[in-house]
């Protein structure tokens, strides 16, 4: 749709390459006409059409080519970047957060998942809670460096900006880093996978080989540990070849009961399993006890003792709590029965 003119009465500018009518010395334009030639280039850039359209002043759009198309085609794509960047980290962080709560809410195994809310039940929640948080943190963190630096990159292109003198250069960085750095990468890795793998966490205690006792903090790089005697040990996630776990998911007191080899076997077995039953049905200690006793029998044999063995499973990193108060249930059940115990020397 063009603006009415007479033809008889106007004159023609050359502009751009192109001729375009005037009347009475005032150009004349069409709605959605070409953008002049010599205005913007060959193939305008959305800023530099927009321009154009907006104000129909070739100065204007030429003014603004020349000096604002660059910054504000860079803003723009900056813009759109970041904002895809935006959503897409929002739905990634999202899944992340749901897989992990998920995992956060996993079941405990055997008689306790039949019983209701214990302290002990509650502290194994709270440790995979705790884990799956930490856990659900880096990976947000990579997640977030990942997409950010991806839209960083495709605005940088977009602008004209050579990427290979960058990437060579980060390149060469990254490898003297990675040459330099190899422990601590090593350290990051394992603490990584031990997250992932949930080898240990807060509250366990663990053997590393090098030391061994209560888990205080977890980072990727480092695990402090404190022994019996009160000594913090710092271990690097990377230097754990081997590692035994003592409270992950159940424990098992064990008790062995030396007896004079002139006891009555099957009389003795009766008795430790009616004592260690007893102990299962205390309300005191029940809800750290998760499946029935078990008296396994004969384990070793000696000239002085005969040794019988007593097992209980418990909750995690209470199974030393449990065994002591096992000794002491049986060492009472013995002296009101007249049970002689052996010599293990």
């Amino acid at each position: 749709m063009s603006v009415p003119y007479d033809l008889s009465r106007t004159k023609s500018h050359d502009l751009g390459g192109y001729r375009r009518p005037t009347r009475g010395g005032v150009l004349l334009f069409s709605i959605g006409e070409p953008i002049p030639k010599d205005v913007c280039d060959a193939k305008p850039s959305v800023a530099c059409r927009t321009a154009w359209n907006l104000s129909r002043s070739e100065d204007f759009t030429r003014f603004f080519h020349n000096w604002l198309d660059g910054l504000v085609t860079a803003l723009i794509w900056a813009v759109m970047a970041f904002v895809l960047a935006m959503v897409f980290r929002y739905y990634v962080h999202r899944l992340i957060t749901r897989i992990t709560a998920r995992i956060a809410t996993g079941t405990v195994p055997g008689r306790m998942r039949a019983k209701p809310q214990t302290t002990a039940t509650a502290l194994m929640n709270e440790r995979r809670r705790q884990r799956m948080e930490t856990l659900g943190s880096v990976l947000r963190s990579i997640a977030s460096v990942v997409i950010y630096g991806v839209a960083i990159f495709t605005v940088l292109g977009e602008i004209g900006l050579n990427l290979t003198p960058i990437l060579t250069g980060a390149t060469v960085v990254g490898a003297a880093v990675a040459f330099g750095a190899q422990n601590t990468i090593k350290d990051l890795l394992a603490g990584l996978f031990m997250l992932l793998e949930d080898q240990y966490g807060v509250g366990d205690v663990v053997d590393t080989g090098s030391a061994k006792g209560t888990v205080e903090a977890v980072s990727l790089r480092i695990t402090r540990l404190r022994d019996v005697n009160g000594v913090v040990w710092y271990v690097r996630n990377g230097e754990i070849n081997r590692l035994g776990n003592e409270s992950q998911n159940w424990g098992r007191a064990l008790l062995d009961v030396p007896i004079a080899p002139d006891q009555d076997v099957d009389d003795i077995r009766k008795l430790l399993q009616e004592t260690a039953d007893a102990l299962a049905a205390d309300p005191d200690w029940e809800e750290l006890i998760l499946e029935d006793p078990s008296v396994w029998g004969v384990q070793a044999l000696t000239n002085d003792a005969v040794v019988v063995r007593v097992t209980i499973k418990t909750a995690p990193n209470q199974q030393h709590k449990v065994t002591r108060e096992l000794r002491a249930r049986v060492k009472r059940a013995f002296d009101e029965a007249g049970v002689t115990l052996g010599s293990l020397a």
